[in-house]
């Protein structure tokens, strides 16, 4: 990806993108229900990698299936590129674990930027306190072969909801995760600073007791040409 657009998508917050998205008509671009294993105080953002799961057949995922050199799920986590996000489909569910603290810290050491699954983690504890950014909707024990089959790598998915596909550009906060397609990712970037920006002067003036109307959203010129002045001040 473009590492200035790299390099805005880390000062942005999930909110605003998800705004920028909406005004271009994107509508379910975040992946609901997921949620940060610990909170890392800075954005995760790169080009999805995914991985696909399907419901678990008994004759096919045995702990045998552990030993399988060509495992998709151990085949993703060592070929998702350097600087890209793993992201999961594991069919919104939690019974069984997306992967675990082992798996997670391989991905992290290989250089990912970060794994987002709508299930679950195993070890889940250990990997919050990991140097990678990781999401998902609840710690998970059970191995993820007792109800999920890894099957398809680097294709379509669906994730919590969000269609996901390669090389879409991946956001993730505090607070949750988007998913930009990567056509526009560059243009989306670009608006979310400038969102920031006002955003970031609105908080100081209702701070400082300014009512929000004509200020948020802003209607009225005088407001606008207050910004600019509170921009030219703090360099923005």
């Amino acid at each position: 990806m473009n590492e200035e657009t790299r390099t805005l998508l880390m000062g942005v917050s999930v909110a605003t993108l998800a705004t920028a998205l909406f005004k271009r008509g994107l509508r379910s671009q975040v992946i609901q229900g997921v949620r940060p294993v610990g909170a890392k105080s800075r954005n995760m953002v790169g080009p999805a990698f995914t991985l696909r799961y399907i419901p678990a057949r008994e004759d096919r995922n045995t702990l045998a299936e552990f030993r399988n050199p060509e495992h998709p799920q151990r085949v993703a986590i060592e070929t998702c590129p350097p600087g890209h996000v793993l992201v999961m489909d594991s069919r919104k569910s939690a019974t069984a674990a997306s992967a675990g603290d082992i798996l997670v810290t391989r991905l992290m050491v290989r250089g990912g930027a970060g794994i987002v699954t709508d299930g679950g983690f195993r070890d889940a504890a250990t990997i919050a306190g990991l140097d990678i950014p990781a999401y998902h909707t609840r710690p998970s024990s059970p191995t993820n072969l007792t109800t999920n089959e890894a099957i398809g790598i680097n294709e379509p998915i669906g994730c919590g909801d969000a269609p996901v596909f390669p090389g879409d550009i991946v956001v993730g906060d505090d607070d949750c995760v988007v998913v930009i397609p990567a056509g526009i990712a560059d243009e989306v970037a670009a608006e979310a600073v400038e969102m920031t920006a006002y955003e970031d002067f609105v908080i100081e003036r209702v701070k400082a007791g300014e009512s929000i109307i004509g200020l948020y959203p802003q209607t009225k010129d005088e407001h606008r040409a207050a910004f600019e002045k509170w921009r030219a001040a703090n360099g923005r």
